[in-house]
């Protein structure tokens, strides 16, 4: 008996060896390709161990991200370190305008890369914000070729959040404050998005994958495409004002007004989306987890795609049905129903998932809607936000002494309206998104590869 178990024993050893020596080859072989790319230079940065006055190599990194983008050509490659940036001097925000590859979540000797192990966080403080009051990342011109890889981008310790107003129990913080409110001793809240290519940037291929946009207080990803392909890919979202990701083609229409040309493509998959809030607290405009916009073929599959104010994906804005494909996603608790429609002017559907298969789009095959078992969230948070509540209260008597007089002096009689909201925008903790890869298999975000 003992003989058999101990030979057991040995074999489940050399399995696990086994398996763990393919993942490790794996691993190590995406590593050797980001580090040693066919084309172009690397360069280093890292928080902890680096110095700008360093050349930028492996055993002397650069200290700032911004400093490695200034020296970087067309195509370079810059791999980061572990810790937490905000540009230099603290400025927040970190901007390129040539396309180039960024790799975060590297450990400090730069021998291996896990965002849940060694995570490289973009998130600049409150005091930046009295500095510059831009995007976390902004690819301002050209952008074929970009990669963003690896990053924590959080915008929960820039934005200003009330101390009081809008708590719920467990949550770490109040509502969101958008200028100009501010908690006392703070600056306004920065309502820009995490990452940004602007309607004037040149188009090409751009990869965004493995990362975490968390409490953007303006779109975690917003994009214009003038041509070529956007991906979207592996990635968490949560907590982010009013939609996670909201792209659009921007190359001129060839026809008539009404006649839409097709700039180019973006897949979206394979995504985490949680907790998109609306433009302000009332609940009533946006919130959405994708925006389907115009001019863009959207190919939208294997996401989890829940618990948005509005709708999982809005597709209102009369893009072309023949251009939107959307397969194999799990939807639930979006509060609009899953997607919102406009088959014409003046026509607004709310459908759900189980529904999709009567829309007159490219695909929707393998729509769900259901509550993924194992999904990673923080338990506080969803209860707020399945609680979240805005309310409105009038106080108005027009026989008051106050209006009497105001209306003898020929002035418009005034009341009081007070407004309260149980939760909105609040700040996510980001350590808990962390979690969310990898939490269900074969939908939404997987572990980093």
């Amino acid at each position: 008996m003992r003989k058999k178990k101990s030979v057991f024993l040995m074999s489940c050893f050399f399995l696990f060896g086994i398996v763990f020596l393919s993942y490790w080859g794996y691993a190590q072989e995406g590593l050797e390709k980001i580090l040693n790319p066919e084309t172009g230079n690397v360069f280093f940065v890292s928080i902890k161990t680096g110095n700008n006055s360093n050349p930028g190599t492996k055993d002397q990194p650069l200290k700032n991200i911004d400093k490695a983008i200034k020296k970087a050509a067309t195509g370079d490659t810059i791999a980061v370190a572990e810790g937490i940036y905000s540009g230099t001097f603290g400025v927040g925000y970190l901007e390129s305008a040539i396309p180039l590859k960024l790799y975060g979540s590297f450990n400090n000797d730069f021998s291996a890369r896990d965002i849940r192990a060694f995570p490289t966080l973009i998130q600049p403080d409150n005091k930046s914000g009295a500095k510059a009051r831009k995007s976390l990342l902004t690819f301002t011109r050209e952008v074929n070729g970009v990669v963003v890889n690896g990053f924590v981008f959080n915008m929960g310790e820039r934005n200003s959040y009330s101390p009081s107003e809008g708590k719920p129990e467990g949550v770490e913080t109040g509502m969101l404050l958008l200028p100009p409110q501010k908690a006392s001793g703070q600056n306004p809240t920065v309502t820009e998005s995490c990452i940004s290519i602007p309607s004037a940037a040149q188009g090409g291929n751009v990869l965004i994958q493995n990362n975490i946009f968390v409490n953007a207080a303006k779109f975690a990803i917003q994009a214009g495409l003038r041509e070529g392909k956007i991906s979207i890919l592996n990635n968490v979202f949560v907590a982010n004002r009013m939609a996670a990701i909201e792209i659009y083609g921007t190359c001129r229409n060839t026809g008539g007004p009404k006649d839409l040309s097709l700039c180019g493509e973006a897949e979206i998959a394979y995504n985490t989306i949680l907790f998109s809030w609306s433009r302000i607290k009332d609940f009533l405009d946006m919130g959405y987890g994708v925006r389907v916009m115009t001019k863009l073929d959207y190919n939208i599959h294997h996401n989890i795609i829940g618990g948005n104010i509005m709708s999982g994906i809005d597709h209102s804005r009369f893009n072309k049905d023949e251009w939107v494909k959307i397969d194999h996603n799990i939807f639930f608790v979006n509060k609009n129903h899953d997607l919102d429609y406009r088959p014409d002017s003046n026509v607004k559907l709310n459908i759900d998932a189980g529904e999709f298969g009567d829309l007159e789009i490219a695909s929707a095959q393998g729509n769900k809607n259901e509550i993924p078992a194992g999904l990673a969230v923080d338990k506080a948070y969803l209860e707020g936000f399945l609680s979240a509540r805005y309310t409105e209260e009038a106080d108005y008597n027009p026989d008051s002494p106050a209006n009497q007089w105001r209306e003898m002096l020929g002035l418009n009689k005034q009341g009081k309206l007070t407004t309260t909201v149980s939760m909105f925008a609040n700040r996510y903790p980001w350590k808990k998104a962390l979690d969310l890869f990898g939490s269900v298999k074969d939908a939404g975000a997987q572990k980093m590869k």
